[in-house]
């Protein structure tokens, strides 16, 4: 007879993990690989690159699962990893060096935009297509929830540069949606 264990609570899956199980590092694995992959694709726009990224992220939550404190979410905590994972590979890689262009701002017209008939996966689209810093700092500030000063501390710049990064990329996001609703105006007429 086959036996299959099942994790029922996260603290089930770390406890196993620290046992060195394989059948839970799996299960976390398998659990947890769609979404982080995802958010390593959000930093990484190489799919080759942001699967390496986030297998060398799982390398580092089990390595440093016995740091696990319990003190707010397993998710969450690993999530951080991932990201700072994302980071690393961003800083250490030249061809993906973070980069912060004063003079190819691109200034946006005070023109209205809507964002009624824009999906998720759209937007994501866009926000793929900023440059490399501007997506980071996005990434981070936006949809990760961190502050300029984590931001700040993380890249190794300054707050004022994170918030400025920041703002380059919601006005690139924002020229990017009206360029893309006028399209769509000029083709349904």
């Amino acid at each position: 007879m086959l036996f299959r264990k099942t994790f029922t609570t996260e603290t089930d899956i770390v406890q196993a993990c620290l046992r060195g199980e394989r059948k839970a590092q799996q299960h976390l694995y398998e659990t947890y690989s769609g979404k982080f992959f995802a958010i390593c694709l959000r930093y990484v726009k190489d799919r080759d690159l942001a699967e390496d990224v986030m297998i060398e992220g799982f390398m580092k939550i089990f390595e440093k699962l016995p740091q696990f404190e319990a003190k707010g979410s397993f998710e969450g905590w690993m999530k951080r990893i991932i990201v700072t994972q994302s980071l690393l590979t961003l800083r250490n890689n030249r061809n993906l060096a973070m980069e912060v262009n004063m003079d190819n701002v691109l200034e946006v017209s005070e023109s209205t935009y809507e964002l009624q008939h824009l999906e998720v996966d759209d937007l994501m689209e866009l926000v793929r297509d900023l440059p490399v810093g501007y997506r980071t700092v996005f990434n981070l500030y936006a949809i990760e929830g961190y502050s300029h000063a984590e931001i700040a501390e993380l890249l190794g710049i300054t707050e004022s540069t994170s918030k400025s990064q920041l703002n380059r990329a919601r006005n690139v996001l924002k020229e990017k949606i009206t360029k893309q609703q006028l399209k769509e105006r000029r083709i349904n007429g």
